[in-house]
C-alpha cells in the first residue's frame, strides 16, 4: 500500500500489523461498530485479494467453477459466488464484478494465491481465459452505513453515479484519468459501497472521504460485523470440512445451472434434505476459543468456529448438527452458556423447483 496513504492513515490512529499489511484499529471500535449500522464508516480492505479474468470465455468458465448463475450477469452487476471442490467443500465465498471486458474477483485475504493457481489448474489450452493477479496495483475500500448513500453523494466526484447504482451494480468513475470501480455493496448485510482503486489513487480517495466525516474503522470491527452478521470466512466456517449449504449460503447457489464443480453433490443434498449440520448465530455468556466442542446435555453436537466480544454481548458463530435443533437451542461450549440464533447473512431453506 503506498506509503502516502499509510501516513495518513496513521494521523487518523491507525494502528496496523507487524508487517504493516492491515489496519487493526484506529482506537475506536466501539463508536465505530455503532456507526457501521447508524450512521457510516470506511475500511481499507486493501489486503484481500483481487483476481481478473479476461478472454471471450470469462463468463462460461467461472459458470463452471463457482455455484452461482454466472452465464446470467450482464456488465455492470456484481454478483456473490462460491468456489467448491469436486466433493461440495467450501473453498471461498467471492464477490464478481462483470465489466465489458473482464471480471473481477474479489476474494478472501487468505484465498488470493490459492485461487489463482485453483483456477489455474482448470484452465485448458483451447480456453480463451486469461488470469491476472491485480491485487497490489489496488486498494479496496468498503464504506459502510445507513448513511452512505447520502454522505457519498456528497463527495463531487461520485455524486452522480451515486445516484444511478442500485444494490449489487456497479459503475465507473474517474479521478486522474484512472477508472474507480464503486459497487452497491459492503459484502455484509448492511448498505454501503465497496471501490476498487488504482494504487496510484488511493490517498486522492481516501482523503476526501475522511474529510466529508466518514470515520475510518480497522479490521477488528470489520470481523465483529461479519461475526455478528455470520458471514463466513476461510479457514473457519469456510473450509473442506463444509460445505455452501451447511453454511448457510443458499442465496449464492443456483439450483437452475448447468453442471459445474461439485454440482452433483450440492444437488443431491438440496433434493434428498441431506443437509446434516448447519451453521448458527450464538449468543455467549463469555468469550470462548474457537474450535471448542459444542454440547447438548453433554453429548456433543457441533464446534465454534468463531467467537468476538462486542461490548458487554459474546457472539459465535457454530455448525451444529441438525438433528439437534436450531433457533433457541441451548448450549454449552467449553465453561460457557450460549443459545443459538438465527443470523443475516445465512439462511438455510430448501430450494424447490416450480
Amino acid at each position: 500500500m503506498g506509503q502516502e496513504l499509510r501516513e495518513l492513515q496513521k494521523k487518523s490512529g491507525a494502528i496496523l500489523t507487524e508487517d504493516g499489511n492491515i489496519i487493526e484499529s484506529f482506537g475506536n471500535d466501539s463508536q465505530g461498530f455503532k456507526n457501521a449500522y447508524d450512521h457510516v464508516v470506511i475500511c481499507d480492505r486493501s489486503h484481500w485479494g483481487l483476481l481478473q479474468l479476461t478472454g471471450e470465455d470469462r463468463l462460461r468458465f467461472l459458470h463452471n467453477q463457482t455455484t452461482n448463475n454466472i452465464n446470467s450477469l450482464n456488465p455492470g452487476q456484481l454478483s456473490d459466488t462460491v468456489f467448491v471442490n469436486s466433493t461440495g467443500r467450501t473453498l471461498d465465498l467471492v464477490t464478481a464484478y462483470l465489466t465489458e471486458d473482464s471480471i473481477i474477483l474479489l476474494v478472501s485475504p487468505n484465498r488470493r494465491q490459492f485461487l489463482y493457481e485453483w483456477m489455474d489448474r482448470y484452465i485448458f489450452p483451447m480456453d480463451k481465459v486469461e488470469i491476472r493477479d491485480i491485487s497490489d496495483q489496488n486498494a479496496i475500500f468498503t464504506i459502510i452505513g445507513n448513511q452512505a448513500t447520502k454522505s457519498l453523494k456528497n463527495w463531487d466526484t461520485a455524486n452522480q453515479t451515486i445516484t444511478k447504482l442500485s444494490p449489487k451494480t456497479h459503475d465507473f468513475v474517474t479521478i486522474n484519468d484512472e477508472k474507480i470501480i464503486i459497487g452497491y455493496d459492503t459484502g455484509l448485510k448492511v448498505p454501503g459501497y465497496t471501490l476498487i482503486v488504482p494504487e496510484n489513487q488511493a490517498k486522492t480517495v481516501w482523503e476526501p472521504l475522511i474529510n466529508l466525516g466518514i470515520m475510518p474503522i480497522g479490521d477488528r470491527v470489520w470481523e465483529q460485523l461479519r461475526i455478528k452478521q455470520g458471514r463466513p470466512y476461510p479457514d473457519q466456517e469456510l473450509t473442506e470440512d463444509y460445505n455452501p449449504l451447511e453454511a448457510g449460503l443458499w442465496s449464492t447457489i443456483s439450483f437452475d445451472k448447468g453442471c459445474y464443480i461439485g454440482q452433483e453433490t450440492i444437488a443431491r443434498l438440496n433434493t434428498y434434505q441431506g443437509v446434516k449440520q448447519r451453521l448458527w448465530g450464538v449468543k455467549l455468556n463469555q468469550l470462548v476459543t474457537a474450535g471448542s466442542t459444542v454440547t447438548v446435555d453433554d453429548n456433543k453436537v457441533g464446534t465454534l468456529t468463531s467467537c468476538t466480544a462486542i461490548e458487554d454481548e459474546f457472539i459465535g458463530l457454530a455448525y451444529v448438527k441438525t438433528k439437534a435443533g436450531g433457533e433457541g437451542l441451548n448450549v454449552t461450549i467449553g465453561d460457557a452458556k450460549g443459545e443459538l440464533i438465527a443470523v443475516t447473512f445465512l439462511t438455510h431453506e430448501y430450494y424447490k423447483p416450480d
